[in-house]
């Protein structure tokens, strides 16, 4: 898993992101809340790891930027308040769980290996953007008709409607889709953005792909475009 750990305690989040790392998850440390969202806004994660209290923006006001544009990363809240009112700002703002302090590092990782667990079985089934729909569990794409879909281009697709606000480069699309130990390269990745431009035309969608070979790629809502 890839997880944003927002953490001002510059010691604190070194051993976090060491026990994190050496559990094989790969780890981007950020610390204050301003610099969370700006990561958020930019890049794909998927667990994020916010203390509440944090200089220039506090995590709970972090938490409610990155969930006013649509980001459903799941996250969790650091805390050393443990009064229950406190808790529950925290979920009210979007977190999805908290892990109050002190805590031992056997837990944050249990709560990571948990979510992992969940994440591989779990995938929302029915996704919408502009004017199309995917069904994962059908791997269909519709729109003024439908298509069939690879188990690829499902799941490449799923990427780009979650992360639409993004522009999304190869490395990520790639273990996004395949994960790290597939041998996919930027060519063959080249070849299931060609497939799903073709199929979302062939629905007559008004969504479209942008981006030249090589990347960047983003999902762009044409509807939205033509009002601009």
């Amino acid at each position: 898993m890839r997880i944003l750990l927002a953490e001002d305690e510059k010691e604190l989040s070194r051993v976090l992101s060491a026990a994190m790392q050496s559990t094989g998850y790969e780890v981007v440390p950020v610390y204050n809340g301003a610099e969370a969202v700006k990561k958020a806004e930019d890049e794909i994660f998927d667990v994020m790891v916010f203390d509440v209290m944090m200089p220039v923006m506090t995590g709970i006001e972090a938490v409610k930027e990155i969930r006013a544009t649509g980001n459903k990363t799941y996250i969790i809240m650091l805390t050393a308040m443990s009064e229950i009112d406190d808790k529950v700002t925290g979920l009210d703002a979007g977190a999805d769980d908290y892990i109050t302090k002190p805590f031992s590092l056997k837990e944050v990782l249990a709560r990571l290996r948990s979510l992992e667990r969940r994440n591989e079985k779990y995938t929302e089934d029915t996704l919408d953007f502009g004017d199309i729909t995917l069904k994962n569990t059908e791997q269909r794409l519709e729109s003024y008709n439908s298509i069939s879909l690879s188990a690829e281009e499902t799941k490449l697709l799923n990427i780009f409607i979650l992360n639409s606000q993004k522009k999304l480069d190869n490395k990520t699309l790639i273990e996004h889709t395949w994960g790290k130990n597939e041998k996919i390269d930027g060519e063959m990745l080249w070849i299931y953005i060609s497939y799903l431009r073709q199929k979302l035309q062939s629905v007559n969608a008004h969504v479209s792909i942008h981006g030249n070979k090589g990347g960047p790629y983003q999902l762009i809502n044409n509807s939205e475009e033509d009002f601009k």
